[in-house]
């Protein structure tokens, strides 16, 4: 059984462990509360855990296939919660999945994928016991509250990349691989925003929904400030989006100027080119009677001709910036 952590709390206290042998009591008193985290569990070991606490087959079926978006759905007294995780592997953001089970004395996570495990989150609440005895709600609040945290380290190395890539294009252009690869990131960016659209409005929900089960009132207030970080998160991928597209767009603007500059030299010096290509192109044909063929100074003439007209040229597009 992939029990990362089975645990019972009294008034916010832990009572004990329970062990991966042991079964789940039955009878919970006032202020007790189970707290059980699954990594990856199969169907047939869930089954066993969702027979214990009456979980919804559908709700079940959800935690298993570990592809669903971000939600919040009530069962009867139960409510079910969906939060998507954030790791980055290399260039390439790789979403988890964890599915949360809430009962009036039970909470129980199922992870897919992340590899943050909720170990931290827990031995930080067992040293705040007033703060969990508030329940499972509260419990709910944090690990969320945790996944969203996770997306800012993600949203700061993307972000530290991009503005090292947005001060080398002024320097040196993009080749066709890291056009590409900027595109693949921007794709990345825009699913990861997606994702933290919808991890809002879990937030919000939860902040806000009078009628979700086991979620007092003390507690929507903590959500409330999740939402406010997801919000934050969502607002500075928007920004990393910008970024994206600016650079792409710079890019091809200043690609677009470095060939303006290399075709106005190219047409400057085929100008000057032009000069000592015509006057040599007339003198050289074969025709007995011409100007200045039997002229002594006929020669440096052409050659004076030739340099000057060619220097004229070269200054005048050397002063407007062609040269």
């Amino acid at each position: 059984m992939p029990i990362m952590a089975a645990r019972l709390y009294h008034d916010g206290k832990l009572v004990r462990d329970i062990g991966p042998e042991e079964a789940i009591p039955e009878e919970c008193a006032d202020g007790d509360f189970f707290w059980l985290g699954l990594y990856e569990p199969t169907k047939t070991e869930l089954a066993g855990i969702a027979k214990r606490f009456g979980l919804h087959p559908l709700a079940v079926d959800d935690a298993l296939k570990a592809n669903q978006l971000p939600k919040v759905e009530a069962y009867g007294d139960q409510l079910f919660v969906i939060a998507r995780t954030a790791n980055l592997d290399s260039d390439t953001i790789q979403p988890g999945e964890t599915a949360f089970f809430l009962g009036p004395h039970f909470f129980v996570s199922v992870r897919h994928g992340s590899a943050r495990t909720h170990t931290d989150v827990r031995a930080r609440l067992e040293t705040l016991p007033a703060k969990l005895a508030h329940g499972p709600d509260y419990v709910l609040h944090a690990v969320i509250d945790f996944i969203v945290d996770g997306y800012f380290p993600v949203i700061d190395a993307i972000e530290d990349r991009m503005l090292v890539v947005e001060e080398s294009v002024m320097d040196t252009p993009l080749d066709a691989d890291e056009i590409r690869h900027l595109y693949a990131q921007r794709h990345e960016i825009i699913r990861f925003q997606r994702l933290a659209g919808m991890m809002k409005e879990v937030a919000g929900r939860l902040a806000a929904d009078n009628d979700l089960p086991n979620i007092d009132d003390a507690v929507r207030p903590f959500f409330r400030d999740v939402f406010d970080h997801v919000q934050r998160a969502e607002f500075r991928l928007t920004g990393l989006r910008d970024i994206a597209a600016s650079v792409i767009e710079t890019n091809g603007m200043l690609e677009q100027q470095r060939q303006g500059v290399i075709t106005r030299q190219l047409a400057a010096w085929a100008a000057i080119l032009a000069v000592p290509t015509a006057i040599a192109g007339i003198y050289g044909m074969n025709f007995e009677f011409m100007p200045e063929l039997g002229w002594t100074l006929g020669y440096p003439f052409a050659l004076g001709l030739i340099f000057g007209v060619s220097g004229l040229l070269f200054w005048r597009f050397k002063s407007i910036g062609w040269l």
